[in-house]
């Protein structure tokens, strides 16, 4: 592989959280010089910037406008040592500087995904920058993809929470949160035992599964600089379906005392799932199509 080293634990993809090493340190495309050129280039709605001051229970998507840090991109950038900021940067990959680096780490999860049997191309994958002032907080929060994060500059400590353990999010709000039912699943500062930390430094990287939630700490003494690329696989795409077809079904299946079985255990009952999904889908644009015939 051309980015990931060490010895890998493939068969943990998206089963447990894992630490190995990477080989980016030094990269060009992640130079502070680079950084500088690229972020304001960017479009707006591929940069955010807030407060680095923020509390585990934040909501992370909000932050930008709940928890601005009262400056300017500029500003933020050229005071990110002192000004207790955070930024997030999606698909950087858009610059030039960054595409092969995002190829590269493209063709190295696809390697991770042939070898476990979960596909071979990686869906929707982006790569998404982190320039964090020391003590940043990155509030718990759970994401609909996969992950490996590497860290480039600066150390934190990551906690990693299980998979699927409805003390940390509840199978409703997992479900409700794939459907984008305008919920969000919460901190529960009583869970905070159950997770695995990672201290990470310049190297490291870590996988982080699907729909397991998470939460960062900065180090106190330095900017932090880390990147990670998302994506998707064929099992994680019939898990989003298996949660969407759950909540549709979740009420109406109240109504007569019952519940969905929960995606993740059963690897086979989610693509069953998937397939229902699919074939509801197929069948709705079916019925529009012929609606639409009617109506002419």
């Amino acid at each position: 592989m051309k980015c990931f080293t060490g010895d890998l634990p493939r068969e943990l993809l998206d089963r447990k959280a894992f630490t190995f090493t990477h080989g980016l340190l030094g990269h060009p495309a992640l130079s502070l010089e680079n950084l500088e050129r690229v972020l304001p280039a960017l479009p707006r709605e591929q940069v955010f910037y807030s407060s680095g001051l923020l509390s585990e229970s934040d909501d992370l998507d909000r932050a930008h406008v709940d928890h601005g840090n009262g400056l300017s991109l500029k500003e933020t950038i050229e005071t990110i040592r002192t000004s207790d900021s955070y930024i997030m940067v999606r698909a950087p990959e858009s610059d030039a500087s960054f595409d092969p680096l995002f190829r590269d780490l493209k063709g190295d999860v696809e390697d991770l995904m042939r070898s476990r049997g979960v596909g071979t191309q990686a869906v929707d994958s982006m790569l998404y920058l982190f320039i964090a002032s020391p003590n940043s907080v990155t509030p718990f929060h759970i994401d609909r993809y996969s992950t490996f994060l590497m860290q480039f500059s600066g150390t934190k400590e990551v906690c990693v929470f299980p998979q699927w353990d409805e003390r940390v999010v509840s199978a409703d709000d997992c479900e409700a949160y794939m459907a984008g039912a305008g919920r969000r699943p919460i901190w529960r500062p009583e869970a905070e035992p159950l997770a695995a930390r990672f201290h990470f430094k310049p190297g490291d990287a870590l996988h982080i599964p699907f729909m397991a939630g998470h939460l960062v700490r900065n180090g106190a003494d330095e900017v932090s600089i880390s990147m990670s690329i998302i994506f998707n696989t064929a099992e994680t795409m019939a898990q989003i379906k298996a949660l969407m077809l759950n909540q549709r079904l979740r009420r109406p299946m109240g109504w007569l005392g019952m519940t969905p079985h929960l995606v993740g255990p059963d690897p086979r009952r989610d693509m069953l799932k998937a397939s229902v999904w699919n074939s509801a889908a197929r069948l709705a644009h079916s019925v529009g199509r012929l609606s639409g015939r009617s109506a002419r």
